[in-house]
């Protein structure tokens, strides 16, 4: 009789713990570009071969390879003057068989002629040009970031939450504001989720992806990306200030793509910055949120150490349930560390608001108000 069966025998054969099993897969991967630098010059090296791995893990190799030579178009749907501002709906085609929607959000005394103000046709931060703001949303509908709500309960839980942040950007800070929807939400739902009205189609998204080597983050990354070149080419913008922020699932969004497109000069997530291990590896989370392999390539302040020196804020909430803040902060200890590294600790700050899982508007807007200058 083998250990084995006289431990069955006796009754002292320990069952699976998935918890234990879990943990010490976390425990023994590999972080092959976990940071480990100890001057810029290694900070720029380390970057430079960490970034590209990423992208390739993403995705975002595979679709620029199928979609080379794709050049993407937009349509404006609709304009309305708001008073404080002017919202407009439009499609941007990021790939032949994506209409994009978005929402375009253009502060007061601003009516530029869409298409006709590339970003050639003055200096960087001359007169006129204004910052870029990117909003994408999480697990919620496209239209509650822009003040949209259409009931009393999505009234309430917008205005609770802080969450019309697109809104809050063009009225209330003076930039220019895209606000998509994110893949897999709004529009870009399948035929049944629609039907059905459920929120999102992220788990028909992912397992789509993985059979042609594609993520819903990648995904995600590549249209935050052409959006900016859209801005760039047709909206009077700023090219030095270019910020992202979104909440929940925006914030995954701004924390990826930021780490990807450099042209990306200011990150701000929110309640998502964390440790992979004690959010999504440890927390039931959408199925949106996985990458393969991504824990041996390096934990998530390695990936926003890709965004240094650039400004980068994290929000949170001291009691979110599913982006504990003790890891939080943890995370942030070692992004600050990063950030000293490349001699820009100044540069990097974490905001904790006194609630949940929501966005804080005040401390939000203060840094990026800090870093692109107040209202014109």
């Amino acid at each position: 009789m083998n250990v084995q069966n006289e431990q069955q025998a006796a009754g002292t054969l320990k069952p699976y713990n998935d918890t234990a099993h879990f943990n010490a897969l976390y425990e023994n991967v590999p972080g092959t570009y976990a940071f480990r630098a100890k001057d810029r010059e290694e900070l720029s090296v380390w970057q430079a071969a960490f970034r590209p791995k990423l992208r390739e893990a993403l995705g975002l190799d595979n679709m620029a390879s199928d979609l080379s030579g794709y050049v993407p178009k937009a349509d404006r749907l609709e304009s309305s003057d708001l008073g404080s501002h002017v919202r407009e709906r439009w499609y941007l085609w990021v790939e032949p068989t994506v209409p994009l929607p978005f929402y375009l959000l253009l502060p007061k005394g601003m009516k530029p002629e869409v298409g006709r103000m590339g970003s050639g046709a003055a200096g960087k931060g001359s007169a006129g040009r204004l910052p870029l703001v990117l909003v994408p949303h999480g697990h919620n509908h496209p239209h509650i970031y822009v003040g949209i709500a259409r009931d009393e309960a999505e009234e309430v839980h917008m205005l609770e939450g802080e969450r019309d942040i697109a809104r809050q950007a063009a009225a209330e800070e003076g930039y220019i504001v895209i606000a998509p929807t994110t893949r897999a939400f709004g529009e870009t739902r399948t035929e049944k989720d629609i039907g059905a009205d459920k929120m999102h189609s992220c788990r028909d998204q992912l397992v789509h992806d993985l059979l042609v080597g594609r993520t819903p983050i990648g995904e995600r990354v590549w249209d935050t990306s052409r959006l900016i070149d859209w801005a760039l080419s047709n909206l009077p913008v700023d090219e030095r200030r270019i910020a992202i922020t979104g909440n929940s699932g925006g914030g995954t969004i701004s924390l990826f793509a930021a780490a990807c497109d450099t042209r990306i000069a200011l990150s701000m997530p929110g309640c998502y910055f964390c440790t992979f291990v004690g959010s999504i590896g440890t927390i039931r989370h959408c199925e949106c949120n996985y990458v393969p392999g991504l824990l041996r390539m390096g934990e998530m302040y390695d990936v926003a150490g890709l965004i240094a020196p650039r400004p980068f804020c994290a929000i949170a909430g001291r009691t979110d349930p599913i982006f504990p803040v003790e890891h939080v902060r943890f995370a942030y200890d070692r992004l600050k560390a990063i950030y000293a590294v490349a001699g820009a600790e100044d540069q990097c700050e974490l905001s904790i608001g006194e609630g949940g899982h929501r966005f804080y508007k005040t401390p939000a807007w203060d840094f990026v108000r800090r870093h692109f200058g107040a209202r014109v």
